[in-house]
């Protein structure tokens, strides 16, 4: 009995000891090792404090993530890279859940693959990384829908050791060569404005004779001609040059065109794929074309290399309008009729393939569809001030025409470029949407002899090495998400699909082309890119906690798989897929969020937000924007920052805010917003190109960049602030769409002194060619090409700089600048008057 008592006493022992073990391992693990009374009170005492460095410790580690390598890899940078886990939470963010996707973008390191994907019978998503395989069953589970999918049958063979190029876990995203025919190089059918004075047409004529040199023969050539009537010339009539008019003041239907053009070609729909065999084999037989289809379509669009004789005579001879504007009133110009006809040439002979219409134009539309303006020259172009009061009567109906227009360009996968050169507007706001939809390019100057018409035109015909552009055709892109993320919309040079991948994908609230899970593009080069927006599918629960999302799923995985399909300049199909994935947390735990902010990609996407709603809804003008960007920022600023109440000298954003509001401060004075001395083709010019950039260059236009050019070192970036300009200084501004080289007083006057031709001033002729050598650079890499402004301070042109600085030194603040600095002639606030509000009503009880 007493061994049994005492066997019983010792296992009690053991059992005490053992859970005593185990109490002090479990706090050890949570940082709570205490051993005495007195070590507890100190550890207490320094509890706080150990917290706080360890969080110090946390946030140094992911204060300065590298998003932009992330970009490189995939293409696809983020404005949140960890995600809140209920709806109500991701409210509270503020800035959009959304990524910025650059569907062609050049990654060396990209595999490409000849075959075809391997997609999900659920979702359709493609085969990725992060699928879970089963080798035994030769199964995959999607990692999005989570069906089971067998493999295909030459994928027999795949084991651990023997893996596809798609399931690498480096290949996040991949290339599949699709084995289809070759496509033909793309159709170009030139739009040309003959309502020019004889300097500008003889400028434009030239540039189009140095496009044809640059096309490849086996390429489809077209011309029409307008002014007061429409002119389609006819390639294919070798006897003499023949031409189908339309009169500019009448507004023709599609199928009215067709009529005209194809009259007696019966069957020319049916047979629109078949145009033309020599545009697929340049050595084939032109009058292989079997049914009346391709002949009627070699009537207009006829290879290069068998009309390039006639065309070019065309050109050579092209007069202005014989039809003269009366005194005191504008051209008749039918620049709408002609648009639609270049499309219904398009439509009706080169459907679903490849085709480009060029639209040159010198002033704006005053007949027909989509005139703009009257012919009297009593009568003022539309300003913004007259949108806003709906004082612009030509508005709605030309822009109503235009997106009848774009919708047709769509359906059949063609593109319309602008080219709108004149120092009066064209009516690029109303015709916008054809180009936004369709993806064309669009380039505004002053003159058609202007360097940034000539040299941007030139580079859009170049195919190989850095200049190309690389302008892809026939594009569709997709978007597959988890369950709990739904698609918003996306915002770019596309056009909407009716296409969902599952039922709940897409998200109830559209910001911008909406509704669908997919997208088309008709053109789009290596450097455009897209702003898809998302949305947390989970509403959470009631009070705003984590709601039905059970503890284990605040650590798992969410995933995004982008899918583009496009035809490449060489003609080849190609299916680019990008699979990337980021974890959710739980939306209360506000480091963790914060901790995956990109400030530049959130910048990018409020930038294209507000364009969008600014351009969609009428009552969001001007004031009301401002005030939208002023009150998110302040949204933002209390949930992200630290701060006591009632107290902005204890205000503080976490480090990955930093330079947030600064952004926001640039974006509101802007030219995307501020629409004061722009006119509305400018504003909608500034808004196309935004919405087609990457996040580097949207952020150049949204805050420009300031190097300093100096004998007391190298070239370094400087404030964009008043108080960097020096008289002994060169600075270069970079705003995107104009580089300003900017000399100070003294480098100014030393220069008209000449005596950067003065041998023993070699050290300042190398300052003075320094910045122009770095501006050239920018020119050359950069499409469209901006201007170049070489100003002086005090000069006239220094205005460009001075618009874009920090006024820190106003004609009525105290602070005059530095010695030899400049101060600005503005009322606007400066970036520290903003950052004391900002804080004022960031920590307002």
């Amino acid at each position: 009995t007493r061994a049994r008592v005492l066997d019983a006493h010792a296992r009690r022992e053991v059992a005490r000891s053992s859970r005593a073990t185990d109490r002090a391992r479990s706090r050890r693990r949570r940082g709570e090792v205490f051993r005495t009374p007195g070590s507890r009170r100190r550890a207490e005492s320094r509890g706080v404090d150990v917290c706080e460095r360890r969080a110090r410790r946390r946030e140094g580690a992911m204060q300065t993530p590298d998003w932009g390598a992330l970009e490189a890899v995939d293409g696809v940078r983020l404005s949140w890279n960890v995600w809140p886990n209920s709806k109500i939470e991701a409210t509270k963010c503020v800035v959009p859940f959304g990524a910025l996707v650059t569907p062609r973008k050049h990654l060396p390191e990209m595999p490409v693959v000849p075959y075809d994907p391997v997609r999900c019978k659920g979702c359709a998503a493609c085969l990725n990384p992060y699928a879970r395989v089963d080798f035994n069953g030769k199964l995959w589970i999607c990692p999005f829908c989570y069906t089971r999918n067998h493999f295909p049958a030459h994928y027999a063979s795949i084991s651990e050791t023997n893996l596809p190029a798609e399931l690498f876990p480096t290949y996040t995203t991949i290339e599949y060569n699709l084995q289809r025919p070759k496509a033909p190089p793309p159709a170009y059918l030139f739009v040309v404005d003959v309502c020019l004075v004889e300097d500008e047409l003889a400028a434009l004529r030239q540039s189009l004779a140095q496009a044809l040199s640059l096309l490849p023969e086996n390429a489809l050539v077209g011309l029409i001609t307008y002014g007061t009537h429409v002119h389609v010339h006819e390639l294919g009539f070798a006897e003499c040059q023949k031409t189908y008019v339309f009169r500019g003041n009448k507004e023709f239907t599609q199928a009215q065109i067709q009529d005209q053009l194809f009259q007696g070609a019966g069957g020319f729909r049916g047979n629109a794929r078949n145009v033309n065999p020599n545009h697929h084999h340049p050595n084939g037989d032109p009058n292989a074309t079997g049914p009346s289809g391709g002949a009627a379509a070699s009537k207009f669009l006829a290879p290069l290399s068998e009309c390039e004789f006639s065309l070019s005579a065309i050109l050579e001879n092209l007069q202005r309008d014989s039809f003269s504007a009366l005194p005191e009133c504008r051209p008749a110009r039918c620049t709408g009729t002609a648009i639609a006809c270049a499309a219904t040439v398009l439509s009706s002979t080169l459907s679903s393939l490849p085709a480009r219409a060029l639209l040159f134009v010198g002033g704006p539309a005053t007949e027909g569809g989509g005139a703009v303006v009257g012919k009297d020259l009593e009568q003022a172009m539309r300003s913004h001030k007259d949108i806003a009061k709906d004082a612009a009567p030509f508005m709605r109906k030309a822009s109503k025409f235009y997106e009848t227009v774009a919708t047709q360009l769509c359906v059949n996968g063609h593109s319309l470029d602008v080219f709108a050169c004149s120092l009066d507007q064209v009516g690029l706001a109303e015709m916008k949407v054809c180009a936004e939809k369709t993806g064309g390019m669009v380039v505004l100057a002053e003159s058609f002899a202007n360097t940034v018409f000539k040299t941007s035109f030139a580079r859009m015909f170049s195919y190989e090495g850095e200049d190309a552009l690389g302008v892809s055709s026939g594009g569709v892109f997709e978007v597959i998400t988890s369950r709990d993320v739904r698609t918003a919309g996306c915002v770019g040079p596309c056009a909407a699909l009716d296409k969902k991948t599952l039922p709940g994908a897409v998200a109830d609230a559209a910001i911008g082309a909406g509704g669908t899970t997919a997208w088309k593009l008709c053109s789009m080069s290596n450097d455009t890119s897209l702003a898809v927006y998302f949305e947390v599918a989970n509403a959470g629960g009631k009070e705003g906690s984590a709601g039905t999302v059970p503890p284990s799923q605040q650590q798992q995985q969410f995933f995004l798989q982008f899918v583009t399909t496009a035809t490449t300049p060489a003609g080849e199909t190609r299916l680019r897929v990008t699979t990337t994935t980021r974890r959710w947390t739980d939306g209360a735990n506000v480091n963790d969020v914060a901790a995956g902010f990109d400030q530049e990609a959130g910048a990018t996407l409020v930038a294209r937000q507000l364009t969008w709603k600014m351009e969609t809804e009428e009552e969001f003008d001007c004031p009301a924007a401002t005030r939208w960007l002023d009150r998110s920022l302040i949204r933002l600023c209390q949930r992200f920052g630290d701060y006591r109440k009632d107290d902005p000298a204890s205000f503080q954003l976490m480090p990955q805010f930093s330079i947030y509001p600064q952004f926001m401060f640039n974006l509101r004075r802007s030219q995307f917003v501020q629409v004061f001395n722009n006119s509305p083709d400018e504003t909608a010019y500034y808004r196309l190109v935004l919405w087609r950039e990457c996040v580097l260059n949207s952020l150049v236009m949204i805050q420009p960049t300031l190097m300093a050019y100096s004998f007391n070192g190298p070239p370094e970036p400087v404030l964009l602030d008043v108080c960097s300009i020096a008289p002994d200084r060169i600075l270069v501004l970079d705003a995107y769409f104009a580089v300003v080289v900017f000399h100070g007083q003294t480098i100014a006057q030393w220069r008209k002194a000449n005596y950067q031709d003065q041998p023993e001033h070699e050290a300042f002729k190398q300052l003075l060619e320094a910045p122009q050598a770095d501006a050239k650079e920018i020119l050359d890499r950069r499409f469209p090409v901006p201007r170049l402004v070489d100003c002086d301070q005090h000069g006239s042109q220094a205005r460009f700089l001075l618009a874009k600085l920090n006024p820190s030194a106003t004609y009525n603040s105290g602070a005059m600048g530095g010695q030899g600095s400049d101060i600005i002639f503005t009322d606007d606030v400066s970036l520290q008057v903003f950052m004391e509000h900002l804080k004022r009503l960031a920590v307002a009880s």
